[in-house]
């Protein structure tokens, strides 16, 4: 139970860095996207999967454009994203 408050606790934490960074530095600066993935990583260990892969996939879009395919953070954030899919039983997708 504890864990769970903590979660819904830190929920508007996450969001408001990530309103406060799209805001401020962009949609498309490195520092949002790395707020965009944070997001996702724990909307994931909250179980809200399906608002987890759809940040991935923000995210993951971005880095493209921005850093390129090979880029360390894009092909961390592909990892984090197949992980999720993975674990969503989308393994073909993953």
């Amino acid at each position: 139970l504890d864990k769970m408050e903590n979660q819904e606790e830190a929920l508007p934490l996450y969001k408001e860095a990530l309103a406060g960074r799209r805001e401020t530095l962009g949609d498309r600066h490195p520092d949002t996207l790395q707020s965009i993935n944070n997001m996702a990583v724990f909307l994931k260990e909250m179980g809200k999967k399906e608002e987890a892969l759809s940040l991935y996939k923000e995210a993951l879009a971005a880095r493209r454009e921005t850093l390129g395919d090979r880029h360390p953070s894009t092909l961390t954030l592909i990892s984090n994203m197949a992980g999720l899919l993975a674990g969503m039983g989308n393994q073909e997708e993953a």
